[in-house]
């Protein structure tokens, strides 16, 4: 059936009715010129093909990477917090393996070799003006925590899908051999001196934003991100968002309270601001001296590495303001509630920070060593034991 317009149609707008391979396409076609609305049904007719053979596509056994990680990139990956990096995860899988290369063609043969082949990669290097490029040479290669996350996992997770849910034609493929080992995350805590170090050489609002870090163990861009309306002062508490867009309630201590009330009519929106140092008038950014302004990622991030540097402290960075508070609330209570405090959902991602307990053992076992002057418990109790060593 061509175009034709509805008998209790009120708009007047043409309809298109059409079939292909027994199934049916209709709806408006928004036209109320008959030869317009042609050209809207032969344009829905080519997008229901299309439609028809990606069905077909995704329901085939033998499923391409191409196709793969397309349905992948509709079911999973566009719903991912960092939907940028998974998107550049299907391009690289679908670069290496060519768009027509079989899943069930993958082995652990052709995964050694990719693995091999982003391990060659270098780190992308960010031109400056003035600035040549870095040659080879001196580019840093990605890391293997880098590979891992970037090609090995995603295809890994695709391929199971596949496998569980798509009904699709398979390699064998043992993942354990295939991920590389990461090294294990550090844990800087800074000492009472350290800290007080940095906070010295911070100023115009980045020193409250790093001392509320210090105390609260949360995350930049939870700082950054806290917004009054999160903040609540009856109830003392705040609350920030976390990784994956996951809410987390944190009370206030005392000088949590002071430094948020402190904070207040500076920005309507915003918790943390900072005083620009001058003027600047740039397309779409205009500052004035003297004035606040939220703080941003990169404003928070030069202002550490100048600080850090000049208070004389080496190797620590913004993120180490986490692991001090949580090394600092660990000897003060458990694991339990480091990993609330940090918003961990498995407490395996917490006992990195174990060894701040082994400590207070270590405490406790060098206060229980024998004594010069042990307590007596009574006359010819040593003499007793001498005996017993004796017999035996």
């Amino acid at each position: 059936m061509s175009v034709y317009i509805r008998a209790d149609a009120k708009d007047g707008f043409y309809a298109y009715d059409f079939q292909l391979q027994g199934r049916r396409f209709s709806g408006s076609t928004g036209c109320t010129s008959k030869r317009e609305a042609r050209e809207v049904e032969k344009a829905r007719k080519i997008e229901a093909k299309a439609t028809i053979a990606v069905e077909q596509a995704f329901s085939d056994p033998n499923m391409t990477v191409a196709i793969a990680t397309s349905r992948y990139w509709l079911e999973v990956g566009q719903n991912h917090e960092n939907w940028k990096n998974t998107e550049w995860s299907m391009a690289w899988l679908v670069a290496h393996f060519g768009p027509d290369f079989l899943l069930q063609n993958i082995n652990d043969e052709k995964v050694s070799a990719m693995v091999a082949k982003r391990r060659g990669d270098f780190v992308p290097s960010q031109r400056k003006p003035g600035r040549k490029y870095l040659t080879p040479e001196r580019r840093r290669r990605v890391s293997p925590a880098t590979v891992n996350r970037t090609v090995t996992q995603p295809l890994r997770e695709i391929i199971l899908r596949a496998e569980k849910l798509w009904g699709a034609r398979t390699g064998e493929v043992d993942w354990s051999k295939h991920l590389l080992a990461e090294p294990k995350e550090r844990v800087r805590e800074a000492s009472i001196g350290e800290e007080a170090a940095i906070m010295a050489e911070l100023s115009r609002g980045y020193d409250v934003a790093v001392e509320f870090a210090f105390l609260n163990g949360c995350r930049r861009m939870e700082i950054l991100g806290l917004e009054w309306s999160r903040v609540d002062f009856f109830g003392r508490r705040f609350t920030v968002i976390g990784k994956g867009n996951k809410p987390r309630s944190i009370p206030m201590t005392k000088r949590t309270f002071e430094i948020l009330w402190s904070q207040q009519n500076f920005h309507a929106e915003k918790v943390f601001t900072y005083i620009a140092a001058r003027t600047v008038k740039t397309a779409g950014r205009t500052l004035v001296k003297g004035s606040r302004y939220p703080l941003t990622e990169a404003g928070l991030k030069i202002a550490m590495r100048r600080a850090v540097p000049k208070a004389g402290v080496k190797n620590f960075h913004f993120h180490d303001t986490r692991h001090t508070a949580a090394t600092r609330v660990l000897r003060k209570s458990n694991l339990k509630v480091v990993q609330q405090l940090l918003g961990h959902e498995d407490i395996k991602t917490t006992t990195k920070y174990a060894h701040a307990m082994m400590d207070d053992v270590l405490n406790a076992l060098e206060a229980a060593s024998p004594t010069e002057s042990p307590t007596p418990v009574g006359e010819g109790y040593d003499k007793h034991l001498k005996d017993l060593g004796k017999a035996g």
